[in-house]
């Protein structure tokens, strides 16, 4: 455990691909119900935590065969007080949850990491709230909330720990703030509406920089998720400082709006050629970006076209 935390492979460059949409994935195309969207529920039974391995394990398959690395998130991404509340969960079980869902990846590290691809293990964190509705916390307010998930992650050795589908800007200070105080890294990932911009009008700039100006540039970087290529495209400059803070993307299969998608029953899965021919355009344009993975309606099809247009396959033997 621990392994990568205090010498991140993502910093000395290389591509790292992600998952997809865990939950759109396990709802849509497996049929499996998650309360409140909630995936990390799925770890407290033997079967849940066979559809998790299938899950993650059709996506490191795909980063074996391409030689590239792979960062393993957890299903995290509700398991915080407020959302644990509604499932029955007390401040106990979630922290119990979290160190679990570490202790979980490191097994599946275990057994596929090799020479040829490296696997970093990070504790996912999601919004307090709704990550399409803005929210009212302070930075303050938003560590003491976020401290004791990053303090689990911590605890159980996850090399980092990542922030998914943050629409605020003092919620982002404060977390990272909260992994600042316990030691360990913390990447920010930032959600945009159709506008490019954040759910209260901030544009990424404006968000990356307070965040960076707060914390004394705390993040090792930044993400884009839950958004569409399309959505973002234009609010990057090239030749900006800002945008070299940004250094991957998990983004939507759908063109849709938060909005749109929120109250839509059916899964728009997009075309992932065109999503990985984006891709590609992207790291052309900013070749930092190294981090590629998907978020609500991407699947294994997504990442594998990501992957073929952003990642030369290693020759085959034989």
């Amino acid at each position: 455990m621990t392994k990568y935390r205090y010498d991140l492979p993502q910093r000395r460059g290389g591509i790292f691909l992600t998952d997809g949409g865990l939950e759109t994935t396990l709802i849509f195309h497996r049929g499996i119900e998650l309360p409140h969207f909630a995936a990390f529920v799925l770890l407290d039974s033997d079967e849940g935590r066979q559809q998790l391995k299938r899950y993650y394990e059709s996506y490191l398959a795909i980063a074996r065969d391409h030689s590239a690395g792979f960062v393993l998130d957890s299903p995290t991404w509700r398991a915080n007080p407020d959302w644990g509340a509604k499932l029955d969960y007390d401040a106990a079980a979630l922290r119990s949850i979290n160190m679990r869902s570490i202790e979980f990846l490191d097994e599946l590290r275990a057994n596929w990491e090799s020479p040829k691809m490296t696997c970093v293990i990070s504790g996912a964190i999601g919004p307090r709230g709704d990550g399409y509705k803005a929210g009212n916390m302070d930075a303050s307010e938003a560590e003491a909330y976020h401290a004791a998930q990053v303090s689990a992650f911590a605890e159980a050795g996850a090399d980092l720990v990542t922030a998914y589908t943050l629409n605020g800007i003092d919620e982002a200070i404060g977390i990272a703030r909260a992994a600042q105080a316990l030691a360990i890294p913390v990447v920010i990932s930032f959600t945009v509406e159709t506008n490019g911009r954040l759910v209260r009008g901030e544009t990424l700039r404006e968000a990356i920089e307070a965040v960076d100006r707060e914390t004394k540039n705390a993040p090792e970087f930044f993400l884009i998720n839950c958004a569409h290529p399309t959505h973002f495209e234009s609010a990057l400059a090239a030749g900006e400082a800002w945008v070299n803070r940004i250094h991957g993307v998990r983004a939507n299969a759908s063109t849709k709006s938060h909005q749109e998608l929120d109250e839509s029953e059916v899964l728009d899965c997009g075309d992932p050629s065109d999503l990985g021919r984006r891709y590609a355009d992207l790291r052309r344009s900013f070749p930092r970006m190294r981090i590629l993975g998907g978020c609500c309606g991407t699947d294994h099809r997504h990442v594998a076209a990501i992957c073929e247009a952003c990642v030369v396959p290693r020759p085959r033997s034989g």
